[in-house]
């Protein structure tokens, strides 16, 4: 089968791969019919953290289930489904509290694989999401918002939940990649009244705008703070939505919420530090981390796309199959789409 490989920093390639196998009862094998590109893929692509050369790569993806292991009874073959990247087991400690991003009984090492034609996923009877009817059920705009619920989607609602986001909210949102504007979109989905967008680009500023974003600020570092200090006649916001992990990034979080207000921080660290001396002075809380991306998308996401109420497949700008997956990278990685992409195979 055909797979994305990892090569060397600023070089993916596709290849010929043995098709997975179910390796344990647990194990379901998909056929990956649309996967992605992640804005966290660029931190190895860029050479920012390492990765094993030759390595799969990718980590959400929609599509068909082929063949499951003799522990799998909650999907079967044929089964339309969201391929989530948390692989939560559904019955250990954090998967119970609702934190199955961070299951016991997952699978050491990277994610990878799902950018390729079939992949072998991990505790398959829980953690997979099953779509009513298969592909040819929805359009093409339907297919890429149901691709978001694999990650972007719920790692935004993640943020908006971790920060407490209610109706009323004023909410701040940090980062104008995929994420973030998914997070524009959570925050307007649990009714907050004001949601700035901490944006200095043309296309995603208006794509925030479509999304519930009421206020677009470009600056960064002292003068963003002062500038939502400003719209916010000196209070500062309820919740803020921290989705890109940079130290400016979460300097500027913990600043810009009034005196215990809640960052939701799901932007993957960059050798961030947090100055939890100021958090103390102003008891603003921090919470946040890898997305319950199961969890969320049972709970609220799924039917939320499946009745219109949100689009987020409305991020993905450029679209690819996998033997252009190099062109998917640098789309991305020079900032000349939002989230990329791929269409492995026909539905």
């Amino acid at each position: 089968m055909k797979a994305a490989v990892f090569i060397e920093p600023g070089k993916v390639d596709v290849r010929e791969v043995a098709k997975p196998q179910i390796q344990k009862p647990t194990d379901a094998i998909i056929r990956i019919v649309r996967a992605c590109v992640c804005g966290s893929d660029l931190w190895w692509y860029r050479g920012i953290t390492e990765r094993e050369p030759n390595s799969l790569i990718g980590h959400e993806a929609i599509g068909i289930v082929e063949t499951v292991g003799s522990a799998v009874d909650q999907v079967k073959p044929g089964d339309f489904v969201i391929v989530p990247f948390t692989h939560g087991c559904g019955h250990c400690s954090a998967c119970l509290a609702g934190f199955d991003g961070d299951c016991l009984n997952k699978e050491s090492g990277s994610n990878g694989g799902y950018q390729g034609e079939y992949l072998r996923y991990t505790n398959a009877n829980w953690a997979l999401v099953k779509i009513p009817g298969d592909p040819k059920s929805y359009s093409d705009a339907q297919l890429n918002s149901l691709l978001t619920l694999a990650d972007v989607m719920a790692t935004g609602y993640h943020a908006a939940i971790s920060a407490e986001v209610k109706p009323g909210s004023t909410v701040v949102v940090m980062g104008d990649g995929a994420v973030g504007l998914c997070g524009v979109i959570a925050a307007n989905l649990l009714g907050a009244k004001r949601i700035i967008a901490m944006s200095r680009h043309e296309q995603r500023q208006k794509l925030a705008r479509e999304f519930g974003a009421t206020d677009i600020v470009p600056e960064r570092d002292d003068a963003a703070v002062e500038r939502v200090m400003a719209l916010t006649d000196q209070r500062g916001a309820d919740a803020v939505l921290e989705c890109v992990g940079s130290k400016q990034s979460i300097d500027t979080a913990i600043r810009v919420g009034h005196a215990g207000a809640v960052v939701g921080r799901v932007g993957l660290p960059q050798n961030a530090e947090v100055d939890t001396d100021y958090l103390f002075s102003r008891n603003i809380g921090l919470r946040g981390g890898i997305a319950a991306v199961t969890t969320h998308d049972r709970a609220v996401l799924l039917e939320a796309v499946l009745s219109g109420k949100i689009n987020p497949g409305k991020v993905f700008t450029q679209r690819f199959d996998l033997d252009h997956i190099e062109e998917a990278y640098q789309a991305m990685d020079q900032r000349q789409a939002i989230k990329s992409l791929i269409t492995v195979s026909a539905i």
